[in-house]
């Protein structure tokens, strides 16, 4: 006889995820970082897919609960122990975003990917499609190469002698070259490169693959991965790169060594032509030499200074355990200083710092486009015009060194553009705020005057004439659809409206006109019901809007409707609740219907040692002492709780809470607590849950 399966039965138990034990894979690496500023945050690392994410403190904290012991409703409930905070969301977002980057043992299958992967065409079409997005070719093969390489040469450079020996050769270099430098001034004749200019350009490809294979090779030595290494057009160079993603996870002094590792591997190749060119200053090979020389200890500057974000900014950062160094230097230049100043407050050492940096690091930005013109026209000007006139031959081998050459010029002004861009869309929101200051002031007074609120103070007008949104609807145009969750309140600045009951059988009729100064849509935002009406322009309206979060935020607690006053009152008695501080309302909503306030006399005993375990307390008033085995161990109090474990298990409580004085107590039955678990989880199965993966290159 066979088992008939409920299809849809198994598919909802499937997505519940109430009963998912969640179990960190024996492939995740956890690496806990502290700033000097005291704050605390840890890399994790997917091992078998080299996928890294950062995670706060108070995540990192859930890591060892991920045990496979524990469902995803005892979790909630021992991230709420911890914090105190009844927030299913935050841990159930956590889990998913570690399941669907594979730290999980529960494989994940990306669906939506599988799908486009199966039915993707292939082919060297394909490829050069994609190249031609992305500008970008990745091998996978880098760490083979690379450990190949370590193993045959690069390993000895790790140890004393190499070191001293490759140090000699970089000091050597620099010397060298001053030395060329003095005899022959940068104004070198590069005039007869002309054909040298493609080997030029192959032998700086080159030395990017030597500095390349620096940062890749001080990874291998620390037993770290290679992910990936490519090809890709940056700036409009050609340039070889490799992820090493994987220096995230090493300790600061060995995070140092791999940024540093890039720029030595370049110094000892640098240094090297460096010396050749010295000795043989007048040999066929000299001007080659010289400006191959001269561009990369120019690049090695720019990319060792720490004020742009290259290797020099990462050895920097990482020394003085600042890891958001430059972009909170920039915002501080930007916009703290001036507050500063204005408040006439006064500067921390701190402050000094970021002043220090963030000012120097736009200093030496305009330092560079100004250096690289200078620069590259007294060491290349002869050689540019000698190419532009030898033809077309001549053009062509001008485009590829200028391409280049150009490089860090391009970087700079890309920089310098998109600064310039966000300090003008800066200026434009602020001005375009200036000019709807008027119509602003008056939706603040519209909504003020309204009867549904009661004495609004200035600050709370102040900050929805900030946030309240003007749109316009032409005659006949739905604004709100009866049955439509509610999503935001309206307030009628011109225009006349209808307000429409439709019936099941599709009949409508008008039971009210609203015109200026009217509002409606706030009771969908109170009671959390969905639209009760539809509301449709009769001839061109202009309203003034306001969304359900600056609803809830700004002006729920100032509503005045008597019909809804018990459960306005009772939402916000919930919210008060530091377990229910930060649940949304529908949330709130469903555990009013799942749960009771209840008065407790003095000496009344709330749960019994021993009994079966039903429900979760929340004191708001009074006092009560907990007994185990007739003596006291401890007090609850308002703001406290007791009873979460019983919520997920039937075992019986292991103490006795009993009122000193008289209380008052939200009780929340289990089916409630599920509930909200459930209702957080089934609302995240299709959400967008991706944390940012960390990549340094």
């Amino acid at each position: 006889m066979s088992t008939m399966v409920d299809v849809w039965d198994t598919l909802a138990a499937a997505i519940d995820g109430r009963d998912w034990r969640p179990e960190l894979a024996q492939w995740v690496e956890v690496k806990r970082f502290e700033a000097r500023d005291g704050h605390v945050y840890a890399m994790v690392a997917n091992r078998r897919d080299l996928v890294y994410y950062r995670l706060e403190e108070a995540e990192l904290d859930l890591l060892p609960l991920l045990d496979g012991t524990r469902t995803l409703g005892e979790l909630v409930v021992s991230q709420f122990d911890t914090s105190g905070d009844l927030d299913a969301a935050t841990v159930i977002d956590l889990v998913r975003t570690l399941h669907s980057g594979g730290f999980l043992t529960d494989h994940y299958v990306d669906v939506d990917a599988a799908v486009t992967k199966a039915i993707a065409p292939t082919g060297l079409q394909v490829r050069l499609t994609k190249f031609a997005r992305t500008l970008k070719i990745e091998w996978s093969g880098a760490e083979r190469l690379t450990q190949w390489c370590y193993r045959h040469g690069l390993r000895h450079l790790f140890r004393p002698a190499g070191i001293a020996l490759s140090a000699l050769v970089a000091v050597g270099g620099l010397v060298a070259f001053a030395a060329e430098v003095a005899r022959h001034g940068l104004a070198y004749e590069t005039r007869t490169l002309g054909g040298w200019v493609a080997l030029l350009f192959a032998l700086n490809l080159l030395l990017i693959f030597i500095h390349e294979l620096g940062h890749a090779a001080v990874l291998v030595h620390y037993r770290r991965r290679v992910r990936s290494a490519g090809f890709r057009i940056y700036f409009g160079a050609p340039a070889f790169f490799v992820d090493s993603s994987d220096a995230l996870m090493l300790d600061r002094e060995a995070r140092i060594a791999q940024s540093f590792g890039g720029p030595y591997f370049e110094l000892i190749a640098s240094g090297l032509a460096a010396i050749a060119l010295w000795l043989w200053p007048h040999g066929f090979m000299a001007p080659l030499l010289f400006s191959f020389v001269v561009v990369n200890y120019y690049v090695l500057l720019i990319n060792l200074t720490p004020m742009l974000e290259l290797d020099g900014y990462f050895m920097l950062s990482d020394a003085i355990r600042v890891p958001d160094l430059r972009p909170r230097s920039l915002s501080f230049v930007r916009r703290d200083l001036w507050t500063k100043l204005r408040h006439r407050e006064r500067f921390s050492s701190v402050d000094v710092g970021l002043l220090v940096f963030g000012t120097v690091g736009v200093a030496f930005t305009v330092f560079v486009l100004l250096s690289s013109f200078w620069f590259w026209q007294r060491t290349f000007g002869g050689l540019i015009a000698a190419l532009w006139h030898a033809g077309a031959a001549g053009i062509v081998a001008l485009a590829v060194l200028v391409s280049f050459l150009a490089a860090p010029i391009i970087r700079g002004l890309v920089v310098l553009v998109r600064a310039v861009a966000r300090r003008l869309e800066t200026l434009l929101q602020r001005s375009r705020f200036r000019m709807q200051r008027h119509w602003r002031i008056e939706a603040a007074a519209l909504i003020d005057a309204l009867p549904l609120f009661e004495d609004l103070p200035v600050d709370i007008l102040n900050d929805i004439a900030g946030r309240v949104e003007r749109r316009h609807f032409g005659a006949g145009s739905t604004v709100v659809r009866q049955g439509d969750p509610a999503t935001a309140m309206y307030v009628v600045r011109s225009g006349i409206l209808d307000v429409i009951e439709e019936d099941a059988d599709g009949s409508q009729r008008v039971v009210q006109t609203l015109s200026a100064g009217e509002s409606f849509g706030v009771i969908g935002l109170v009671s959390g019901a969905p639209r009760n009406a539809t509301v449709r322009t009769r001839r061109r309206a202009e309203l003034f809007t306001i969304d359900k979060g600056t609803f809830d935020r700004l002006l729920t607690d100032h509503v005045a409707l008597p019909e809804f006053a018990p459960t306005l009152y009772e939402l916000a008695a919930l919210r008060a609740l530091p377990p229910f501080a930060n649940v949304p309302s529908e949330e709130l909503l469903r555990l009013r219907e799942h749960g009771s306030w209840l008065n407790v006399p003095p000496g009344t005993a709330v749960v019994e040692q021993g009994a079966v375990g039903d429900a979760f307390f929340a004191v708001g008033d009074g006092q009560f002492e907990v007994v185990v085995d007739g003596q006291r161990v401890g007090t609850c109090e308002p703001g406290g709780h007791f009873g979460e474990l019983a919520l997920l298990s039937d075992a019986p409580r292991a103490a006795t809470v009993r009122s000193i004085t008289p209380a008052r107590v939200f009780r929340l039955d289990r089916a409630g607590f599920e509930q909200l678990v459930a209702g957080a989880f089934r609302d995240r199965v299709d959400a967008a849950t991706h944390r940012v993966a960390f990549q340094r290159e």
